[in-house]
């Protein structure tokens, strides 16, 4: 049984609430940038350029991408051969929450509750936390912070089984066609599809994390994909709702079995600031 340091992951999370919030990754800059060569509106061109100047000035300067630093969510991958030393690991991720968020001087964006006492707690936590068990020894960590302008555009639905494939592909494009400009496009479309209602929304959120230009395997899910995106580009929103090409940068599925009964289908949607990032420890 391997030990991993409490300490160590507290600091190893702080580093990453910090990463994340001022890196844009890779595959999202290069999407951008496909976008805008392909962009015929010029002002949509011209928002995509601003978008990739905003990430340079975040990423040379430690400044946050977007002023909203979303909130901390975490899909944690745990060996089953490896152990927290020194405390609990929910503890250490919400420790490292609040040191990262603090360090780097990012806004914190949490009320203690969301109806009776809406105040801030100040430090940005506690996070939301996905745990999987799998094989091996190493804690895996992935960090997504959501802003909240993009999570509110989000929706579920609890399809009948008979509205099937074309059931499916209406309701995602409609729900990113009435989000309009609120969810700062050019988006990332996450969607979940089966399981139970909780089930589907955390697949939306987890096929957020995907590559953009990466594929489902399953060639029918694929194919689901190019389609789901290629009507919601033909929509006309374009940056920021402002007309033009570039509604979404991808449109990811994850799937799941479900019921006989069910056909859940969530959206999950991301500003272009797709931000996320991974430690291995």
């Amino acid at each position: 049984m391997r030990e991993i340091d409490y300490d160590l992951i507290v600091e190893r999370t702080a580093e990453l609430c910090e990463k994340a919030a001022t890196r844009l990754p890779d595959d999202v800059k290069t999407a951008i940038k496909i976008g805008k060569g392909g962009e015929t509106s010029p002002l949509g061109a011209a928002i995509l350029a601003d978008c990739l100047k905003n990430a340079e000035i975040a990423e040379t300067t430690g400044c946050p991408i977007c002023q909203d630093t979303g909130f901390a969510v975490f899909f944690i991958e745990m060996g089953v051969d490896a152990r927290v030393a020194g405390g609990i690991l929910e503890d250490a991720l919400t420790e490292g929450t609040a040191l990262g968020y603090e360090r780097g001087f990012l806004r914190k964006s949490i009320v203690r509750d969301p109806i009776f006492n809406r105040e801030n707690t100040g430090d940005n936590t506690p996070p939301v936390i996905h745990l999987t068990l799998v094989p091996g020894d190493k804690l895996r960590v992935t960090l997504a912070p959501k802003g909240g302008g993009s999570e509110n555009m989000s929706a579920i639905a609890m399809l009948k089984p008979s509205q099937g494939r074309a059931g499916v592909v209406d309701f995602v494009v409609d729900t990113v066609v009435r989000a309009g400009g609120n969810p700062c496009p050019p988006v990332v479309v996450g969607v979940g599809v089966g399981g139970t209602f909780e089930k589907c929304a955390i697949l939306a959120k987890k096929a957020l994390l995907r590559e953009i230009g990466s594929r489902n395997p399953n060639e029918e899910y694929a194919a689901l994909e190019t389609e789901i995106l290629e009507r919601i580009n033909r929509s006309g929103i374009g940056p920021q709702g402002l007309g033009g090409r570039n509604t979404a940068l991808a449109a990811h599925i994850e799937n799941h079995p479900c019921h006989i009964a069910s056909l859940p289908v969530a959206v999950n949607l991301n500003c272009h600031a797709a931000r996320h990032a991974v430690r291995e420890i």
